[in-house]
């Protein structure tokens, strides 16, 4: 017998709708916030000293990032469309196992969002997983850049660009620390850039990208014969992550210490989208669940027990009370017929 769609109250559909705008303007709210650290001044870097000759800091300078051995766009498009692709995928294969080993008749109907607006279980999951990897993909952005603009940590090769004038800074006879923003004759955007490396956002995204990918291929895929297949990717997509950050090093785009925090800021926020949020991919995928029943006549009646007035429980024993005399008043006579007897 085919089950009956479950119909939402106004005041259920109301609340969903307000949850859903919520959600919305939290989302619109850090794009904003993203797009105004990334692409406009409106926080300014702080300008951090150095001193003459720092070694530290003079190391060379191997061009713009699009020269990298992985340059930014090659990051950010693979950060952003191989978790899409996998989800998208992964998530369509899974669906339609289910769909050719299930009959799928009205039940399906079951699954409802209101009256008027009927999601499918794909894409429901999908939109759900992808949704909060976009939201985090934009929190990490936030805060490497937050860190990036309040400590101003300068890259290694932040002295080739520079290129101060050590004689006019008074560097010849005594190591000097220079604190003013004048004492830069280079560049200005490589200088600003190179004033922005901790935390390190390539390694920040790029392990976001691989462990939530990974938690989300070893929570889902539970196909025979993938035991091994599982942790082997899952540990090739944290090793990629992990060359990423050695090659900022090696680059001297970054420190040890810059690559080491932006690990840390995406594996916690991985972290804590995969099992708060998400609660480790454990969405419903069935399509033919029983719904949840409204009217149950057939159910059994639940024992509740009665609390009794004052007024009741005085009249109660008023009778009994009432019982007891007459016992009283009989017994005797009982016991006198019977000792005739």
């Amino acid at each position: 017998m085919p089950a009956v769609a479950e119909r939402w109250e106004p005041r259920d559909k109301r609340k969903f709708f307000t949850y859903l705008l919520v959600e919305l303007v939290i989302m619109a709210g850090t794009v904003m916030l993203a797009y105004y650290f990334e692409y406009t001044d409106t926080f300014n870097v702080h300008v951090q000293g150095f001193f003459c000759y720092d070694n530290a800091y003079a190391k060379p300078y191997l061009g713009p990032e699009e020269s990298s051995a992985i340059p930014p766009a090659l990051l950010y498009a693979l950060v952003a469309g191989v978790p899409t692709l996998v989800i998208m995928i992964s998530e369509t294969v899974l669906f339609l196992i289910q769909y050719s080993s299930k009959e799928l008749d009205s039940q399906e109907k079951t699954m409802l969002t209101g009256d008027c607006c009927y999601l499918n279980p794909l894409v429901r999951r999908t939109f759900r997983f992808l949704g909060v990897y976009t939201f985090g993909l934009f929190t990490v952005d936030i805060f490497v850049n937050a860190g990036q603009v309040v400590t101003g940590n300068l890259s290694p090769h932040f002295l080739t660009v520079c290129k101060p004038n050590f004689t006019a800074l008074g560097c010849q006879h005594a190591l000097r620390y220079i604190s003013h923003q004048e004492a830069c004759t280079g560049n200005q955007e490589d200088i600003l850039r190179a004033r922005k490396t901790f935390p390190s956002k390539e390694a920040a995204l790029s392990i976001y990208a691989a462990l939530y990918l990974a938690s989300y291929i070893t929570c889902t895929v539970k196909a025979k014969g993938t035991r091994l297949a599982k942790p082997v990717l899952s540990l090739g997509l944290m090793c990629l992550a992990f060359l990423t950050g050695l090659n900022r090093v090696a680059e001297y785009r970054n420190h040890w210490s810059d690559v080491i925090a932006g690990f840390v800021i995406g594996v916690a926020i991985a972290t804590f989208l995969v099992v708060c949020v998400v609660h480790n991919f454990k969405g419903k995928l069935l399509l033919s669940e029983d719904p949840p029943q409204d009217n149950m006549p057939n159910a059994p009646m639940m024992n509740m027990s009665r609390v009794e007035s004052p007024l009741e429980k005085y009249i109660a024993s008023q009778i009994w009370a009432g019982a007891d005399r007459g016992y009283m008043a009989v017994e005797p006579h009982y016991q006198e017929s019977h000792h005739l007897r």
